[in-house]
C-alpha cells in the first residue's frame, strides 16, 4: 500500500513527536530522582510536546527522512538540561539518567505494539491507520532506542561508557563530546551509521514481530 504525502505525515507524527518528548522527559525525571532539580524548575519535566520539541531535529528531518523513503530515521529534541554536579553520586547516577531516555523509547515500542495488535482485531476503516501507526511507532522507538545507545557523546549511549570508564579514561573520552554531532552527521552521510545501526534494529524488529504478530 502506498501511502500520501498527507497519509505519511498523519501516521508518523504522534509516534516522532512523543517518542522524543517522552525520551527527554524521562532524563528529566530520573535527573530529579537523583538530585538534580535544574529541568523541573525550568518546566521540562513534561510530557507537553512543545516544551521539548526542536524546529529542525524534531519536526523537519524525520519529515524529510520518512518522505524520502530511504527506512532510516533520525532526529532529536532540545536537550533537557542536566547539572551532573548537583546529583547525589554524580559518575554513578549519571549512567541512569542517560539510560532513561533509550529505555523509555524501549517501553514505547512496546506501547506502539500493543496498539498494532490491538488493531488487528478492528475491522472497519479504523483499523488499517491505525496498524500503520502502531507499525511506525515501533519502528521510530526502536530507532531512536539504538541510535542513543551508541557508545559515542553526547548520546546516551556515550554517556553511559563515560560513567563505566575509569576516571582518566572517561575524562578524555568525555572530551569527544565537542566533536560528536559532526562525527554522527559525518556517520549519517557516508552511510556509514546505518549498517552499524541495522543489524540492532533487525534484531529488536524480528523480537516485536515474534512476540506481537
Amino acid at each position: 500500500m502506498e501511502l500520501t504525502l498527507i497519509q505519511k505525515i498523519a501516521i508518523y507524527a504522534l509516534p516522532v513527536i512523543f517518542a522524543i518528548t517522552v525520551h527527554e522527559a524521562a532524563h528529566g525525571y530520573i535527573a530529579r530522582y537523583f538530585g538534580d532539580t535544574t529541568a523541573e524548575s525550568m518546566g521540562r519535566i513534561t510530557l507537553n510536546p512543545i516544551k521539548h520539541i526542536d524546529p529542525i531535529g524534531t519536526i523537519l528531518v524525520p519529515a524529510l527522512l520518512v518522505l524520502s523513503g530511504t527506512g532510516f530515521l533520525f532526529g532529536w529534541a532540545k536537550p533537557v538540561p542536566v547539572d551532573y554536579a548537583r546529583l547525589r553520586n554524580p559518575k554513578q547516577d549519571m549512567r541512569w539518567v542517560a539510560a532513561a531516555g533509550p529505555a523509555s523509547n524501549f517501553l514505547m515500542a512496546i506501547f506502539w505494539a500493543m496498539v498494532y495488535k490491538f488493531a488487528t482485531t478492528l475491522s472497519g476503516d479504523f483499523a488499517m491507520p491505525l496498524s500503520l501507526m502502531g507499525q511506525a511507532g515501533i519502528l521510530v522507538n526502536v530507532v531512536l532506542m539504538v541510535l542513543n545507545l551508541l557508545p559515542l557523546p553526547p548520546l546516551d549511549g556515550g554517556r553511559i561508557a563515560v560513567s563505566l570508564m575509569p576516571n582518566q579514561m572517561a575524562y578524555k573520552f568525555a572530551q569527544v563530546e565537542r566533536y560528536g554531532f559532526i562525527i554522527l552527521l559525518v556517520l549519517m552521510f557516508t552511510g556509514i551509521l546505518s549498517k552499524i545501526m541495522m543489524p540492532f534494529i533487525m534484531l529488536l524488529l524480528a523480537m516485536f514481530a515474534g512476540i506481537f504478530s
